[in-house]
């Protein structure tokens, strides 16, 4: 026969299935950040289309309009904060993205078409240092030394933006 348990080992049990819920909800919502375009405060680029921000991501676009070169700045493909990107911009897996990175680069060594940084902070000092440059990065990341992007007519934060986490 099954044993009786005092009441409050139960109700310890239930807290702890409810903390471990609460741990893993948060978790997967702080994976799902709001992301935001910045370009280098030298680009005459202020909006984009999607259509162009896919051809500027997987290295379709070699130059601006006014004729700087584009680089894209992003973090590993791999890290929880560019799940949005890679799935809404590119529509790839991220061993896919790794590979067109890889090939985009192929034999562009003084200026890659895409540069892959460690931290958002990384990633704003060289959207910043690089002209014609643009970047994938946190919203609350972004400083002054970069100018935000347009994305089909719409800011960071705002309804219906393409890069927003949840």
């Amino acid at each position: 026969m099954g044993q009786i348990r005092p009441a409050g080992e139960r109700v310890s049990y239930r807290r702890a299935i409810s903390i471990l819920l609460v741990i893993v909800c948060s978790a997967a919502l702080a994976a799902a950040k709001d992301l935001a375009l910045v370009s280098n405060k030298t680009n005459t680029v202020n909006a984009i289309s999607v259509a162009d921000l896919v051809k500027v991501s997987k290295a379709q676009t070699n130059r601006w309009p006014d004729g700087k070169p584009v680089t894209l700045v992003m973090r590993a493909p791999s890290t929880p904060e560019m799940r949005v990107f890679v799935e809404k911009v590119y529509g790839m897996t991220e061993s896919e993205v790794n590979e067109l990175i890889s090939t985009a680069n192929h034999g562009r060594a003084n200026h890659p078409a895409i540069v892959v940084v460690g931290s958002d902070d990384e990633l704003v000092n060289r959207v910043a240092s690089i002209p014609g440059a643009v970047g994938v990065v946190d919203v609350y990341s972004i400083n002054s030394s970069v100018a935000v992007v347009k994305i089909a007519g719409k800011l960071p934060l705002e309804p219906g933006y393409l890069l927003h986490g949840n």
